[in-house]
């Protein structure tokens, strides 16, 4: 096996230690247990006891059970030689951050976000609710915001950590609040949010982005700070998420490489997680991972899929998890790991085959027969096998619903042609055009999983 380098400890470290069974084995102080999944993935036992300062010896009878480990300098050493994230070292029974920061570990949360505080995930109801009206607010107030920044990969499983460990709290008003919320107010917000999610399914490319954030930051501020139940206060912070993902999908339309959208994606996650959402959590989790796929951060965009099924397991539907299955197979075919993609494909097939698409939420409805099988075509040509993938475009251009294969200038579009020749498609075109009235683009977690990176994807 080649030598590892420093930078990839770090990604491999933050990789595994983000797994929910590492996590679990940190809680049970069972180091033999990470040690043996970290040498799985590449490290090699004189790495970490070179790292950790631990002996090998000592570390080959943890791992083999013969001898457990005892004492707080031990656990010290080992997370802070690592560098675990703050998720691993706090279920380890150690402090979030090691003091000093020195060494290999992964940054502090500050450093982490470049010091960007609207990349940070919020902990609280109110601290999510500053967060992104300061966010809404800096946006229209900066002409260039679309245009500056860079996406800050570690911001991601900062996020998504925190969304699966964080136990949450309800949104409680302040009783002194002259305004009060009601059920009327939210469904009129959501009726409002929806007009623009038509214009940008019908334009696409950030259209009528500007005019969403200004709604959001009057609208979606003024109900923010009312005076609710908590019961509404769920379904209002549920709405403001449902929106700032939009907003977030609008940003990624109009500059994909852009760290606003990565904010607006955080900030939504944020949000959902205050409104004890998990499936709309689950949703925001998709598509950063999608945006991670687009970027080239392959190994996060699968991380990610991971975490929005583990944090769903037990209330995901079938055709939910499929989904998280197929994205994390694009991932793992885009790093070339054949035989994982293989098995998320397989598990995606076996969550596929008993969907009931009348138990699905609105929003996932789309992923149907045809959708499925081009994920598996976008799959398979990643993966090189060209003869697999020509012999899917009869499935995945059957007429069981309106599905996304025309292609526009989104970024998240559907680009079939970069899986089958256009005349392929263009038979199947003309095929579907005599039996269905309208051929139009699917919601927006359809084109989360399907985009492409500058004709790569």
């Amino acid at each position: 096996m080649a030598a590892v380098g420093v930078a990839d400890v770090r990604l491999i470290v933050g990789r595994v230690c983000s797994r929910p069974d590492v996590l679990n084995a940190c809680r049970k102080r069972d180091l033999g247990t990470i040690v043996a999944v970290l040498c799985e993935n590449g490290l090699t036992q004189g790495q970490i006891a070179g790292l950790t300062g631990l002996p090998q010896g000592r570390l080959s009878e943890y791992k083999t059970g013969k001898r457990k480990p005892r004492g707080a300098k031990t656990f010290q050493d080992f997370g802070d030689g690592l560098g675990l994230p703050p998720a691993a070292r706090v279920a380890l029974g150690l402090p979030p951050e090691r003091p000093g920061d020195a060494g290999l570990g992964l940054p502090t949360t500050d450093r982490m976000h470049n010091g960007d505080a609207d990349l940070a995930y919020r902990d609280t109801p109110a601290e999510a609710a500053k967060a992104v009206t300061r966010l809404w607010h800096g946006d229209l107030a900066d002409a260039t915001a679309l245009l500056r920044g860079r996406v800050v990969p570690a911001a991601w499983n900062d996020a998504s950590l925190r969304w699966l460990v964080d136990a949450g709290s309800a949104p409680v008003s302040d009783g002194a609040r002259q305004i009060r919320v009601g059920m009327p107010d939210v469904e009129r917000f959501r009726t409002t949010v929806r007009v623009f999610a038509k214009l940008d399914d019908q334009f696409g490319g950030g259209h009528a982005r500007q005019a969403l954030i200004q709604y959001l930051s009057s609208d979606g501020e003024r109900l923010l700070q009312g005076r609710y139940s908590e019961e509404i206060g769920r379904q209002l912070f549920s709405a403001v998420s449902e929106a700032t993902l939009l907003a977030a999908w609008m940003s990624y339309d109009s500059a994909p490489a852009s760290s606003l959208a990565q904010k607006y994606f955080i900030q939504a996650l944020a949000l959902a997680h205050a409104a004890d959402d998990r499936l709309l959590g689950a949703s925001v989790l998709d598509a950063m991972s999608h945006q991670a796929t687009y970027l080239g951060r392959f190994t996060e965009a699968a991380t990610l899929a991971r975490a929005a099924r583990t944090g769903t397991s037990g209330v995901a539907t079938a055709t939910l998890a499929s989904h998280f299955h197929t994205m994390e197979a694009r991932a793992l075919a885009r790093l070339g790991d054949a035989k994982g993609c293989d098995r998320a494909l397989a598990d995606a097939v076996r969550e596929f085959e008993r969907r009931k698409p009348d138990d699905d939420p609105n929003w996932i409805r789309y992923f149907d027969e045809a959708e499925f099988s081009a994920e598996f075509g976008h799959c398979l040509r990643d993966l090189g096998r060209a003869a697999d993938a020509a012999s899917m475009p009869r499935t995945a251009c059957q007429p069981t619903q309106q599905c996304s294969c025309e292609v526009t200038s989104s970024p998240r579009s559907y680009s079939l042609t970069r899986i089958w020749p256009p005349e392929t498609l263009s038979r199947h075109a003309t095929s579907r055009s005599r039996r269905s009235p309208r051929v139009s683009s699917c919601g927006r977690l359809a084109a989360s999983a399907t985009s492409g990176n500058s004709g790569s994807i």
